[in-house]
């Protein structure tokens, strides 16, 4: 998540940005109906635009009052951020459950072939599963045009949490000594360079091709793997089944 910008507020009648802050505290709500809020409001921002779009409209299609919208996101730049972390809080446990599924402590990853194998099918499941999805898609446009409203994505905890995820998987590979990294926050950096970014800076109309994505994501990890992956008599550990690090265990 990236931002930049001053922060116009939003009109409370649903209408464009404004000079004026809405300060009051918001409600946490049931969790139903702020599901149905953010859900409403992704198709709509998607749909219209944000601009376009209308409190009222939202509230309508989530089935609850214009009040119950506004007493939980207090207005819609904050409605809009909402949809952004709801989206980025889905992908991070998609990006965990893959990354448990294809590496986890469990996982059977034996030599160079055994790595290509696991990562690689972590990549392509994580391109089609996550990267290919419409609702992702929407959203990944949605930060697009409205970065400079949002400063809040800079930086966000999320990043650091999605980066947190691969990081440590990277180290537990390199102390099962099928890669060698000297920074693992470094080669996870790399490894979404050649992967995910290179799916999102596809033209719009190829983020849905999933042959697509999935080569990319395929090419990138052939790629990682030329620059990381343990050469014999040069690996810093034996190379075995991965075992967890310090920082997987709570």
């Amino acid at each position: 998540m990236r931002g930049a910008g001053p922060v116009p507020p939003v009109d409370p009648e649903g209408g464009g940005m404004t000079t004026d802050t809405v300060s009051r505290p918001l409600r946490q709500g049931q969790a139903h109906k702020r599901a149905a809020i953010l859900t409403a409001a992704r198709e709509l921002f998607g749909a219209a635009g944000v601009e376009r779009t209308s409190m009222d409209a939202v509230a309508q299609r989530a089935g609850v009052s214009k009040r119950t919208v506004y007493d939980y996101y207090g207005d819609k730049r904050g409605l809009l951020l909402g949809t952004i972390e709801d989206a980025g809080e889905a992908a991070l446990a998609t990006l965990r459950r893959l990354i448990a599924e294809h590496l986890g402590d469990d996982a059977d990853i034996r030599g160079s072939a055994g790595l290509e194998r696991a990562l690689g099918a972590f990549a392509a499941d994580l391109g089609t599963s996550l990267l290919a999805s419409s609702d992702y898609r929407a959203v990944v446009t949605l930060i697009a045009e409205n970065e400079p409203l949002l400063p809040e994505l800079e930086d966000h905890p999320l990043d650091a949490a999605h980066a947190h995820a691969l990081t440590e998987r990277i180290r537990s590979l390199a102390a099962a000594g099928l890669v060698d990294v000297d920074d693992p926050a470094l080669a996870a950096e790399h490894f979404v360079a050649l992967t995910i970014l290179r799916v999102l800076n596809e033209p719009p109309s190829r983020r849905s091709d999933t042959r697509r994505i999935r080569q990319i994501m395929s090419d990138g990890t052939r790629a990682f793997l030329r620059a990381y992956a343990a050469r014999p008599g040069e690996s810093a550990a034996p190379s075995g089944a991965i075992r967890p690090t310090m920082e997987d265990t709570p």
